[in-house]
């Protein structure tokens, strides 16, 4: 039977050889709730959204359209666009195609917007663990 490795903690090295004392990691100083509730992180929180909601709600509808028309307009989309191809099913592969645009600009928006806020944020966070973690040791 193979042996499942331990989880790495703060403590994984043992104890400290000089104080006998079990080393302690800064991000167990980290203030998540008071992070949480800070004004760089609700509009972390609300540029997220406000790029996330609208698309979603987007795609939904236009995800609902295409099902709609395969129900109710079964004529529509099957005329012909080129050869047997029918209008269902270029609108079908356009599904793959929008999430795959959608994906794209949410890279985008992430990499230019979203990650230098939180990486800040994640900055701000270890500096206060590690003052916190500084004037408890």
């Amino acid at each position: 039977m193979a042996s499942v490795a331990p989880h790495h903690t703060s403590h994984a090295q043992g104890p400290d050889p000089q104080s006998g004392q079990e080393p302690q990691n800064f991000t167990d100083f980290i203030d998540f709730a008071g992070t949480q509730s800070s004004p760089e992180f609700i509009q972390l929180k609300k540029k997220h959204r406000s790029f996330v909601f609208p698309l979603a709600v987007a795609f939904f509808v236009w995800y609902l359209l295409y099902i709609m028309l395969a129900i109710y307009a079964p004529a529509f989309m099957s005329r012909p666009v080129l050869g047997n191809i029918n209008l269902g099913v270029v609108l079908g592969l356009l599904q793959f195609v929008t999430t795959f645009i959608i994906t794209g600009l949410y890279v985008s928006f992430a990499n230019k917007t979203l990650d230098p806020q939180a990486e800040a944020l994640r900055e701000t966070m270890e500096d206060q663990a590690r003052r916190t973690a500084g004037q408890g040791a």
